[in-house]
C-alpha cells in the first residue's frame, strides 16, 4: 500500500474513480459541490478588508460571498499540501522558477515567466468568477449534477486549452 504513495504517476482511471468517490462523499457530508475558486475571491476580500476596512463589506459581491476562511480555503491548503507530499514521497519534488517546456518555447527568463504566470492567474481568476466557478467546480461537481452550464463550461475549458496550447506551442500535436 505504501508503494502507491511513492509512485511518480498514478493511473488516470484510478485517480478519476477516487475523485468521483471524493465528490460523492463531499455531497453526502456537506451537501455542497467541490470547488475552490470562490475561496480565492474571499481571500481577496479579506485582503481588501484589511487594507480599506469597511469598503469590502459594502460591495454587493462580498455581501453575497462573505470574505472568510471556510472549507474551500481548507481545500486549497489540502491540495497544496497533498501535491507537495505526493511529489516529496515520489522523489520528484524540485523547485523550478522556469519549467523546461516554457524555457524551450520562450527562454529562461524568470521575470518574464513570473509575469506570464501572474497574468495567467489573474485571467483564470476572472474567468472563474465570470463563469460562476472553476474547472473543478464546473468540470467535476457541476457535470456530476448534470448542470447544462457546467457541461458548456467544461467543453469551453477543454476547447480553450487546446486552442491556447496550439497557439503557444504550435499545432504539431494534432
Amino acid at each position: 500500500m505504501i508503494a502507491w504513495f511513492t509512485m511518480a504517476t498514478w493511473s488516470p482511471y484510478i485517480v478519476g474513480a477516487g475523485i468521483g468517490v471524493l465528490i460523492w462523499t463531499a455531497f453526502f457530508l456537506s451537501d455542497r459541490p467541490l470547488g475552490c475558486s470562490t475561496a480565492y475571491a474571499k481571500t481577496a476580500g479579506m485582503v481588501e478588508s484589511a487594507i480599506s476596512r469597511g469598503k469590502a463589506k459594502s460591495m454587493p459581491y462580498y455581501q453575497k460571498f462573505t470574505p472568510t476562511i471556510d472549507w474551500q480555503s481548507m481545500l486549497i491548503i489540502g491540495v497544496v499540501l497533498g501535491a507537495f507530499l505526493s511529489a516529496y514521497l515520489s522523489g520528484t519534488f524540485k523547485v523550478l522558477i522556469v519549467p523546461p517546456v516554457f524555457a524551450e518555447a520562450f527562454g529562461n527568463v524568470p521575470v518574464f515567466r513570473s509575469a506570464v504566470a501572474l497574468i495567467g492567474g489573474i485571467l483564470m481568476g476572472l474567468g472563474a468568477r465570470w463563469a460562476g466557478g472553476c474547472t473543478s467546480g464546473h468540470g467535476i461537481s457541476g457535470t456530476l449534477q448534470l448542470s447544462v452550464a457546467s457541461w458548456v463550461a467544461a467543453i469551453c475549458f477543454f476547447a480553450g486549452g487546446i486552442l491556447v496550447a496550439g497557439l503557444i506551442y504550435g499545432f504539431t500535436f494534432l
